[in-house]
């Protein structure tokens, strides 16, 4: 029986043997693929977002910002500056103005899909407020 001796190549080099491979560590592979950010299909995260404000019960617009229209809106109606509101009534008026937006984009969503789309434009905004008697 004649031993298993590795022959030398023409140039002078062994060859390779097949035991000594590169082992792969777990999590640290060279795939393109692997290396993109995770996304989610379009419409998902919408989805989601909308299950959450509905789920939730708290107020949309933030109170500072509103209450800072709310008294632009008052002075340039004529009202002097030393008109004061009581928190909880302007809590009711930003309450009835998120009432009212929602179910204004809630029906101009209907009559987008009506019209076969799935972007709202401004004229179906327009279309609501004409059907409600707003303008």
């Amino acid at each position: 029986m004649t031993p298993n001796i590795a022959e030398k190549s023409p140039k002078g080099k062994t060859p390779r043997s097949s035991s000594k491979k590169k082992k792969y560590i777990k999590g640290k592979k060279k795939n393109p693929l692997s290396q993109r950010k995770h996304r989610f299909r379009p419409g998902t995260v919408a989805l989601r977002e909308i299950r959450h404000y509905q789920r939730g019960g708290n107020l949309l617009i933030p109170k500072l910002p509103f209450s800072r229209v709310v008294k632009e809106i008052l002075q340039s109606m004529g009202l002097s500056l030393e008109l004061r509101m009581q928190s909880l009534a302007l809590m009711a008026l930003q309450e009835a103005a998120e009432a009212y937006l929602v179910s204004l984009l809630e029906m101009a969503n209907l009559c987008s899909i009506h019209a076969r789309r799935v972007t709202l434009y401004p004229q179906d905004l327009r279309l609501v407020r004409r059907i409600r008697g707003d303008m």
